[in-house]
């Protein structure tokens, strides 16, 4: 079953907040569009590839009136420890990292791998209703591109049409997204 044009399940949880242990839930994003981002297991070598792309482009998302969220089964202890370490993250995590030990935000959004108990590597975009507006979910071994990400928010909180390559299709006048960020700038 497809979460697409419903309500987004609700949710709390524990998160990695700039090194602090914080309770956020989906409530704190009432009015507001976010990205829930999940990746398997923190100590790999390509969830950091993502969590940085991710943090990369924070004011992109930002500019577009967007939270950024990411989510994995690790612990808020495991977050910390990995977060800080600046071999793998030279620059600080900034965007809040839930811990989902429970599996209650991955189960409810159908992206947790059950018999290994780790999320999918997924994605789900809700919008300032609290409808979820777009979903992708990658086996393991794959990661995804947080530009491409960008882009869907950004041709979704445009409204209208949007081709393939990120152009906004109305009229004789096109749009393209996701092209320049600030990060590339």
């Amino acid at each position: 079953m497809t979460l697409i044009g419903q309500k987004a399940p609700e949710w709390s949880a524990t998160a990695h907040v700039r090194g602090e242990q914080k309770t956020i839930n989906s409530a704190d994003c009432k009015g507001r569009w976010y990205v829930l981002y999940w990746y398997p297991m923190d100590f790999t070598s390509i969830c950091p590839t993502e969590i940085k792309g991710f943090q990369s482009l924070l004011d992109d998302f930002a500019d577009e009136q967007t939270e950024l969220i990411g989510v994995s089964t690790d612990s808020y202890f495991a977050h910390k420890a990995w977060l800080a370490d600046r071999k793998t993250f030279t620059q600080e995590i900034t965007h809040p990292i839930v811990a989902d030990t429970n599996h209650s935000l991955s189960r409810a959004f159908g992206v947790l791998k059950e018999d290994l108990g780790v999320a999918f590597r997924a994605t789900a975009i809700v919008d300032d209703q609290g409808v979820v507006r777009a979903m992708s979910i990658n086996d393991l071994s794959v990661g995804r591109n947080p530009r491409e990400i960008l882009r869907t928010v950004q041709a979704l909180r445009s409204g209208g049409l949007c081709a393939a390559g990120g152009r906004r299709v109305t009229g004789s006048s096109v749009r393209t997204f996701a092209t320049e960020t600030r990060s590339a700038a």
